[in-house]
């Protein structure tokens, strides 16, 4: 059973480390299904995490954290829509810009507010996300196996991993089931033959820019005033970058997405456990060659079993409109 409860521990960190990547991820597929590419999601959601903190150590509300953080978010993905789609500017350029700008300016603005070496307090627990217990999780306590699956593994994670959970099937709907989705997707595609159908093609690539924010924020508020307890300098880690390689890897479909992020989740959550575990015949691992593990299987993987990972047609080029 020992055996049994470490990998039900492995599986529930998982899910908690991957909820930040889908996020990000389905944030990225929106953008990028409207034509738009979008790097700078690391720099969003670092900027989203900093405001949740800031805000919720100030107030004590989560909520108003969680709020200030999409607002944040939101308002750095229209600043790289005016860039990228008013002004026909390079996207990775802008998106870059904007990782720089966030990883410089958050922890100056944490040092100058705070006085805490560039990060913010430590968070209370009522001024961040806690943790739910289902229905049933005390009446299948006792029951094996069941029990300890329901109780550990799908029961005791805050709202923000169930929303997580939720808005893969909704986006997946969305894209695929509404006429937003279907104007979206041929934006993507073809925007010319969009633009020939009447329909505002900026209008569509800032609304999907909106809905990429609006989901950064929300990771980086989950990363801030939920998973953790407040802001540290870099806490993102280069999951907005993991979460890109998710969405190559799911070829841009949002449930493929979602399995690789979980695979990322999986490889840093194995990590964790082998930190300072000495192996047979090798002797403790250093802690610096574990911790590469999920980006080692990110370039794997990328490189030599995606296969031909086609993106949207049109996606990382500028639409200029035939006068």
């Amino acid at each position: 059973m020992e055996a049994f409860d470490i990998l039900v521990s492995v599986l529930a960190a998982t899910i908690r480390v991957a909820t930040p990547l889908v996020l990000a991820a389905l944030a990225g597929l929106f953008a990028e299904r409207s034509g738009v590419v979008d790097i700078g999601l690391e720099g969003k959601m670092l900027a989203a995490a900093f405001a949740a903190a800031a805000a919720a150590s100030v107030t004590g509300s989560p909520m108003i954290g969680l709020t200030a953080a999409i607002g944040a978010a939101v308002a750095l993905a229209l600043v790289h829509a005016f860039a990228c789609v008013t002004h026909a500017g390079n996207q990775v350029v802008s998106g870059m810009a904007i990782n720089i700008l966030v990883a410089g300016l958050a922890p100056t603005l944490a040092f100058a507010w705070f006085s805490q070496g560039g990060q913010t307090p430590l968070l209370e627990q009522d001024s961040r996300f806690g943790n739910l217990a289902l229905p049933f999780t005390d009446a299948l306590a006792g029951v094996p196996v069941l029990g300890r699956v329901y109780g550990g593994l799908v029961s005791g994670h805050n709202g923000i991993v169930y929303a997580a959970a939720l808005l893969v099937p909704l986006s997946a709907w969305v894209l695929y089931r509404t006429r937003f989705g279907l104007r979206l997707r041929a934006v993507g595609e073809n925007p010319a033959a969009v633009d020939t159908a009447g329909i505002p093609v900026a209008r569509l690539r800032y609304q999907a820019m909106i809905i990429c924010g609006a989901l950064t924020g929300v990771a980086g508020a989950y990363l801030s005033t939920a998973h953790g307890a407040g802001f540290v300098r870099n806490m993102t880690a280069g999951s907005g970058y993991l979460a890109l390689a998710a969405l190559i890897f799911g070829k841009w479909r949002p449930v493929p997405t979602l399995l690789a992020c979980l695979l990322f989740a999986f490889t840093d959550a194995i990590q964790v456990r082998l930190q300072g575990v000495a192996l047979p015949g090798i002797g403790v691992i250093p802690v610096q060659f574990i911790q590469m593990l999920p980006y080692v299987l990110t370039v794997f993987l990328l490189a030599g079993f995606v296969g031909r990972a086609i993106p949207p047609r049109a996606s990382g080029i500028p639409y200029v409109k035939e006068r």
